[in-house]
C-alpha cells in the first residue's frame, strides 16, 4: 500500500502593514499599463 505523508503546516504571524505601502502599491497598479502587439508586450506607467 502507498505511505500517505502529511505535511506539517506552518503558522505564520500576519504581515502588519503600513498606509504608505498599500497606497503607494494600489497608485501603481491602477498606473501600470500594458499594450501587446504582435511581436512584444510593452509595459508604462501613465503618470
Amino acid at each position: 500500500m502507498a505511505k500517505i505523508y502529511i505535511k506539517k503546516t506552518v503558522v505564520e504571524k500576519p504581515i502588519k502593514s503600513r498606509k504608505e505601502i498599500i497606497s503607494f502599491l494600489l497608485n501603481y497598479s491602477k498606473a501600470l499599463s500594458f499594450i501587446k502587439t504582435s511581436k512584444m508586450e510593452i509595459e508604462f506607467i501613465s503618470n
